[in-house]
């Protein structure tokens, strides 16, 4: 018999490239941006403007695309969004001046509002329980190194056909990635062709009815605003890296636009290695102990306090290989958060999942907005490239304490049979 591969290793392989154009997408533009603002005149906070735009819709979507995908499931709901998002990036390589730059950046957000709620939705039904931190840590590992491998990509692209030709052939490739998902992907794990019976064991009981039940809002804030923080925190550093970087290198230490991106791809791969590490480590905790809290709370906190640390040096440090070393610990250890960051919505509320990691995301969205616009004025005002950096510290340390306010072990459904957590899990 010749080898079949998983339905479900297919599934996570198209979240996974999901992840990574959907990061593409968003932060190609950081790296554009030096022949955006020429061509079109932008000063640096009609630039941190446009960054934003994304982030407007995209807050907006969080909880209202979490709630389509429970409602009418992951198939449809990332067709649709992916299909939005590519028709963004297309028209962004199209933009004459700074409305129709925004307003195709506001339909990015827009198409991306959703998406990962509703990954984390197909994953509540397609990844066995013990299984999540490694889960998210993996895609989101695919989102960082969409992150680091868009500057030396879009700048290839625009030696070859111009800013305006990189967002158009990205945007391609999104569609074509939402015409595979669609085909390929099914919400109930069962219903697929090439599902084998012993991935069937392993994946949690779904209790699907006619009548939907309906999101219990008010318990559900409450256990999530304290997620909802600390992802705010994190979120803040990750758009100001994600935004800015080529930017700082560029202008801190005279890069063409070439060498800037190879230095922010060194930063941002270290994000691939810390997003996998924190996964791992969390399910292994997991595994060993039983403790969900222990589980996430034990590779959260001391990811929030490596990156604080890893930034520290920067208020004295003016080498640009030790400030690039600096950026790069901050990252990974930034990342590290991921993995258990994105399991404790569907810890916390198995049936809304996806309702659940849209409010959980609000942090990172609001931050997209905040932080760009904040940066800019900052940075025109001072001129000092390396001031976001040290006041992404205070965010950390705050991230830091908020992240003790999260309960990931008291589950919204405990009473429901349906969707148990189960005791230790034996070690692998």
């Amino acid at each position: 018999m010749g080898f079949k591969p998983k339905a479900t290793h297919g599934v996570l392989a198209l979240l996974c490239v999901m992840y990574f154009l959907t990061y593409v997408d968003r932060v190609n533009i950081g790296t554009a941006a030096s022949g955006i603002q020429r061509d079109l005149g932008l000063t640096n906070i009609q630039l941190g403007f446009v960054f934003s735009a994304f982030a407007y819709p995209y807050l907006l979507f969080q909880i209202f695309g979490g709630w389509i995908c429970d409602h009418c499931g992951p198939r449809q709901t990332l067709f649709w969004c992916g299909v939005t998002w590519a028709i963004a990036t297309i028209l962004t390589g199209f933009a004459g001046g700074l409305t129709s730059l925004v307003l195709a950046r506001l339909l990015l957000g827009f198409g991306e509002g959703a998406t990962f709620p509703t990954a984390t939705r197909s994953m509540q039904s397609w990844v066995p329980i013990g299984k999540r931190g490694f889960a998210q840590g993996l895609t989101h590992a695919f989102s960082r190194l969409g992150n680091a491998v868009t500057p030396p990509i879009v700048a290839a692209l625009m030696i070859a056909t111009t800013w305006r030709g990189s967002f158009i052939l990205l945007g391609v490739l999104s569609f074509i990635w939402s015409l595979a998902w669609v085909w390929y992907f099914r919400n109930d794990p069962k219903d697929h062709p090439h599902i084998q019976a012993a991935e069937l064991e392993t994946l949690p009981v779904r209790t699907e009815s006619a009548i939907k039940p309906k999101v219990p809002w008010g318990p559900l804030a409450r256990q999530m605003w304290p997620v909802t923080l600390t992802y705010f925190c994190y979120g803040w550093c990750l758009w100001l890296y994600l935004n800015w970087l080529p930017l700082f290198f560029k202008n801190n230490f005279n890069l063409d636009i070439q060498n800037s991106a190879l230095f922010a791809f060194g930063i941002f791969f270290a994000g691939v290695v810390g997003d996998t590490l924190g996964g791992l480590i969390s399910d292994r905790i997991l595994h060993r102990t039983g403790n969900l809290r222990l589980a996430r709370l034990g590779v959260v906190v001391p990811g929030f306090v490596g990156a604080l640390l890893s930034l520290l040096p920067l208020f004295v440090i003016t080498d640009r290989t030790i400030v690039t070393l600096c950026l790069t610990a901050g990252f990974f250890f930034a990342e590290l958060v991921i993995g258990p960051m994105w399991s404790i919505p569907m810890d916390i509320a198995p049936k809304f999942s996806g309702t659940a990691a849209g409010l959980m995301n609000i942090g990172s969205a609001a931050a997209a907005i905040v932080s760009p616009l904040a940066i800019g004025l900052v940075i025109d005002m001072t001129g000092n490239w390396k001031l976001p950096f040290n006041i992404s510290i205070g965010l950390l340390l705050i991230g830091t304490f908020s992240a003790f306010l999260m309960h990931p072990e008291k589950q919204l459904t405990d009473k429901d049979p349906s969707v148990p957590f189960a005791k230790p899990l034996p070690a692998e």
